[in-house]
C-alpha cells in the first residue's frame, strides 16, 4: 500500500495500523511493516485470488453483493482479519468522500447494476463498455471495503469482460499518469454521467484485444 495513496479515515486508532509502521501498514496478519513488502504481498495475492475467481464463475453466472464480498475475502483473506467485511469507518481520498459506511448494506447496487448488467453478455461492444463503466464507477463510490476497493472493481470488471467473451483486461489506461482521469471519470459517475468512464474502458478494451 502506497503511503501516498492511502485514505484518509476518521475515527480510527493507531491500533488499526501495524506498529513500527509510521501508520504507513495497516495492522495485518502477516506481522508486515513495509508498505513496499505490503505492496508485494497483496499484488501476489490478487494474481492467485483472480486466477481462482475466473476458474469458478462461468458466463452465466449473475454476480451478487455475497460475491463482491468474496471476492475481497479470497483474495485478502490471508492478509487482513476484516477481508470480506463492508468497512465500519468513513473514508476519503483527498477531499473526495466515499459513501457513509452507516450506508454500504442498504445500497442498492445489487439491484440497480449487477443484476442488471450480468452476466455481462449483450449484442454490441457499446453495451459492454456501458455495463463495465456503470457497474465499475458505482463500486467504487460505494467502497464497500476498508482497503483494496479499486482492485477489487477491476476484478468485477474482468470477470464481466470474460463473460462478454473479451480477454483478461489490463488496466495500462489508468495506471501512471492517467490516473488523475480515472478519478476524475469516477467523480462523473456522481452525476450519472458514465460517459468519461466509458471512453477509458473503451481504451481497455481495445488495448486487451490487441495485447492477446
Amino acid at each position: 500500500m502506497n503511503p501516498d495513496d492511502r485514505y484518509d479515515v476518521s475515527g480510527l486508532t493507531e491500533a488499526q495500523f501495524e506498529p513500527d509502521s509510521d501508520g504507513a501498514v495497516l495492522r495485518n496478519l502477516l506481522g508486515i511493516t513495509s508498505p513496499a513488502e505490503m505492496d508485494a504481498a497483496e499484488a501476489n495475492a490478487l494474481i492467485e485470488a483472480l486466477d481462482r475467481l475466473v476458474r469458478l464463475h462461468d458466463e452465466e453466472h449473475r454476480f451478487t453483493a455475497n460475491d463482491i464480498s468474496e471476492f475481497h475475502r479470497v483474495w485478502l483473506g490471508g492478509i487482513y482479519a476484516w477481508a470480506g467485511e463492508y468497512r465500519q469507518v468513513n473514508v476519503s481520498k483527498g477531499n473526495f468522500m466515499f459513501a457513509a459506511a452507516g450506508r454500504i448494506p442498504a445500497l442498492r447496487f445489487e439491484r440497480d447494476a449487477l443484476a442488471r448488467y450480468t452476466p455481462c453478455k449483450f449484442e454490441t461492444t457499446e453495451e459492454v463498455v456501458s455495463a463495465l463503466a456503470i457497474t465499475h464507477v458505482e463500486l467504487v463510490l460505494i467502497h464497500p471495503f476498508r482497503e483494496g476497493n479499486g482492485r477489487i472493481s477491476r476484478v468485477l470488471s474482468t470477470l464481466m469482460a470474460l463473460q462478454a467473451g473479451l480477454p483478461l483486461l489490463d488496466f495500462g489506461p489508468i495506471a501512471g499518469e492517467k490516473k488523475e482521469s480515472y478519478f476524475a471519470a469516477v467523480r462523473a459517475g456522481l452525476d450519472r454521467n458514465y460517459r468519461p468512464m466509458e471512453k477509458i474502458f473503451a481504451e481497455v478494451i481495445e488495448l486487451s484485444v490487441a495485447g492477446s
